[in-house]
C-alpha cells in the first residue's frame, strides 16, 4: 500500500467538473495520494454554467466521492463558491458534517491571518455583463478541446505539447495587465484588512509571491487550476508550497480505487441543494 502524504491544508480551485477541459483523472490521482487535515475548494469546482447531464463521466464522479470520503474521515472541507458555481451562493454559510459551504473564509494559521476567496468579485465583466462572461467560458472550453486535439498530433510527431491559452495570456498585453491588476488589488485589500495571506483562484494562474505597497505587505497565493496547470497549494510544517502535477505525478494504488457505479450526479446535486434549502427553512423558522 502506498504511503499517503499528510498535509495541514490543501487548496484547489477551478476544477470545472462537468466540462471537457477538466483533468479529473489527474486530480483524482492527486487526491488519492494525500490526507489533508483541511481541504479548501476555492471556487469553480462544479461548472454549473456549462453543466451537461449527458457529460459527467466516472472520473468526475470519483473526484466528488474522494472529497466526500476525505470529509467522512475527519478532513474539514470548505467549499467556497465561484462564478461558475454561483448558484450555490444562496446556500452560503451552510454546513453538514465536516463540509461547509461559504463565499469566503478567514483562518488563523499559526500566528498569521489568511483570507480565502475565489476572486470573481474583481472581474467587472462578470459583475456587469454576466452573459458575456458565460460566452467567454464556453469559448475557453472550446479552445481547450482544440488544444488537446492539436497536442495529440504534436505528440505523435515527437514534439512538445503546446498551450494555446497560455500563449494568448502571455502574448496579449491586456491579459497580462489583468493578471497583474488582479494580484495587486487582492493584496492591497488584504493589507488594508490586516491579513498576512490572501488566497485566490479564478484567473487560472498559479502563484506565490510577496506583494508590497505603501501600507505594508502580504503573501499573495493562487492555487491555479485543473484545466491547464494542474496545480494546488499545500501548507505543511509552517510553510506554503505550490504543487505541480506534471513535476510530481503521484504513484497510484488501483486497489483503493473508488466505485462510482451507483452514483448519479443529478441525484447528488439535487440531494445537496435540497439539504441546503431545508437548512435555510429551519433557520428561518428558528
Amino acid at each position: 500500500m502506498k504511503t499517503l502524504r499528510t498535509l495541514d491544508i490543501v487548496v484547489i480551485s477551478d476544477i470545472h467538473l462537468g466540462t471537457y477541459g477538466c483533468h479529473a483523472k489527474e486530480l483524482y490521482r492527486y487526491l488519492k495520494s494525500i490526507e489533508p487535515k483541511t481541504l479548501i475548494l476555492n471556487g469553480d469546482i462544479i461548472d454549473v454554467w456549462q453543466f451537461r447531464k449527458r457529460y459527467f463521466p466516472p472520473a468526475h464522479l470519483k473526484v466528488l466521492k474522494r472529497i466526500l470520503g476525505l470529509a467522512a474521515k475527519g478532513c474539514k472541507v470548505y467549499y467556497l463558491t465561484g462564478n461558475h458555481d454561483e448558484m450555490l451562493r444562496k446556500f452560503s454559510d451552510f454546513s453538514i458534517g465536516n463540509i461547509t459551504l461559504a463565499d469566503k473564509l478567514l483562518l488563523n494559521i499559526g500566528n498569521k491571518k489568511a483570507w480565502f476567496f475565489h476572486g470573481d468579485v474583481f472581474d467587472a465583466s462578470i459583475q456587469n455583463a454576466k452573459w458575456l462572461a458565460k460566452l467567454g467560458g464556453w469559448g475557453y472550453d472550446t479552445l481547450i478541446l482544440l488544444n488537446r486535439l492539436t497536442n495529440l498530433f504534436l505528440v505523435k510527431m515527437g514534439k512538445e505539447p503546446y498551450s494555446l491559452s497560455a500563449a494568448i495570456k502571455k502574448g496579449v498585453k491586456s491579459a497580462v495587465k489583468y493578471i497583474g491588476d488582479f494580484e495587486n488589488v487582492a493584496a492591497e485589500l488584504a493589507v488594508e484588512n490586516g491579513y498576512d495571506y490572501v488566497v485566490c483562484g479564478h484567473i487560472h494562474q498559479p502563484q506565490m509571491r510577496i506583494i508590497t505597497n505603501k501600507k505594508g505587505a502580504c503573501v499573495y497565493l493562487n492555487s491555479g487550476d485543473w484545466i491547464e496547470n494542474l496545480t494546488a497549494l499545500e501548507y505543511n510544517d509552517g510553510r506554503w508550497g505550490l504543487y505541480r502535477y506534471k513535476d510530481n505525478i503521484p504513484e497510484f494504488d488501483d486497489s483503493r480505487d473508488d466505485d462510482v457505479s451507483v452514483i448519479d450526479i443529478s441525484t447528488l446535486i439535487q440531494k445537496v441543494t435540497a439539504q441546503g434549502e431545508d437548512s435555510l427553512r429551519n433557520t428561518g423558522n428558528g
